[in-house]
This record gives structure tokens, C-alpha cells and sequence, in this order.
């Protein structure tokens, strides 16, 4: 079986993982419940993580344009502005907080935020563990269907149960649902495919035959 605390950081949340531990172990044993094919919020708002790279621009301040980093403690530090938090905002939050700090030092601040590298935050982030090629973290995005995930993992190893595969909703209250890996990547069943949502997990078991 893979080591499933194996993620692009090196670590799992420790809830997490006590949730990947039990899945893992039960996954070729239990059959849950197929993956509802659409499972995406139509309402969803994308929200800064650490990691995240925020290009804030004041208007008719080029002096207090910048781009800058989210730390991993989830805040940034920008001109006139220190330590204020930026994880788990959307980028219209943030730069209204942004004004209120500059508000300090210059008259009716405008600001833009812009964010790139798009990370998220961790609650957000799908995680693939166990018999995938490339067993990694992958920043959610709005649509991001198992193809989509399969693809950036490079498929799954000879040594996969792919159709014992599941996947872990934690913003169900870590719901577990089968998925059919193998049908649809190596026999092109598109009716395999189904939407993601933030903070999935996908579980990929070993064959024991």
C-alpha cells in the first residue's frame, strides 16, 4: 500500500489522515455509494491560500504597488501593511481590508487585488493518495471533474484497484463515494467521469489479485 501522508507538501492534516488510514484499509472491502455526477457549487468563490502570489495595485500610489506572497501562516506583508491576514478571503475582501490599513497613511485609497499561482487554501485543496502514478495535492478548480485529476496524476500504477477507487468528501462530513477509475481511463467509459468539489480526497487502493 502507498504511503498514504505522501502529498506534494510531504504531510497531511492529521484528521485527514486518520480518515485516509480507515478508507484505505476499507476501501476494497466496503462498497459505498456511486459519486453523484454533478456535484460542483455553482455559487463557488475562489479564496487565497498559502502560497498564493497577490498583485495589489493602489491607484495613483505606483509606490505602494506590488506583488507579494501569502505566507504559510496565511498572511502577507505589503507596503505600509504588515501581517495582515489574507487566507480564506476572496480577492474583493482582501483588497477592501488592504484600504482600510492604507487608510492609515493616504486618503480614500483605491486598491485592485490580483491573485496568481492559485494554491487555495488547504480545506480547499484535493489530495490524490495511494496507487496513483504520481500521488500529489492539487489546487481546486470550479468544474475540476476526476478526469481532470487523473490526467494531472499521470493515470494510475499497474498495482491499482481502479474501479475499488473512492472518493473521501470532507465537505460532506467525510461522506466516502466509490468512483470507477479503471472504466474510465482505461476503457474510455466517460459515464466514469464526475465532478470534484474542494477538500475531496481520492483514495486509490491497491489490487490484492
Amino acid at each position: 500500500m502507498s504511503n498514504i501522508a505522501s502529498t506534494k507538501s510531504g504531510k497531511c492534516c492529521g484528521p485527514v489522515a486518520a480518515a485516509l488510514a480507515a478508507g484505505l484499509l476499507s476501501a476494497c472491502a466496503t462498497q459505498y455509494p456511486p459519486a453523484p455526477a454533478l456535484s460542483a457549487d455553482p455559487d463557488y468563490n475562489y479564496v487565497i491560500g498559502p502560497g498564493d502570489s497577490v498583485n495589489i495595485q493602489v491607484w495613483r500610489n505606483p509606490e505602494l504597488s506590488t506583488t507579494v506572497p501569502v505566507r504559510p501562516d496565511g498572511k502577507l506583508t505589503a507596503p505600509l501593511v504588515e501581517d495582515l491576514p489574507a487566507m480564506g478571503k476572496d480577492s474583493t475582501t482582501l483588497a477592501r481590508d488592504i484600504e482600510k490599513a492604507l487608510g492609515k497613511y493616504i486618503r480614500d485609497p483605491i486598491v485592485t487585488v490580483i491573485v496568481g499561482n492559485f494554491v487555495g487554501p488547504y480545506s480547499e485543496q484535493i489530495r490524490v493518495v495511494g496507487e496513483a502514478a504520481n500521488p500529489q495535492v492539487l489546487a481546486y478548480k470550479q468544474k475540476m471533474t476526476l478526469l481532470d485529476v487523473m490526467i494531472a496524476v499521470g493515470g494510475i500504477t499497474d498495482f491499482a484497484d481502479g474501479n475499488g477507487a473512492s472518493i473521501l468528501r470532507t465537505g460532506e462530513g467525510n461522506k466516502q463515494y466509490s468512483v470507477r477509475i479503471r472504466d474510465l481511463i482505461k476503457r474510455g467509459d466517460v459515464s466514469a467521469n464526475v465532478e470534484m468539489r474542494p477538500g475531496d480526497v481520492l483514495i486509490i487502493p491497491q489490487s490484492w489479485f
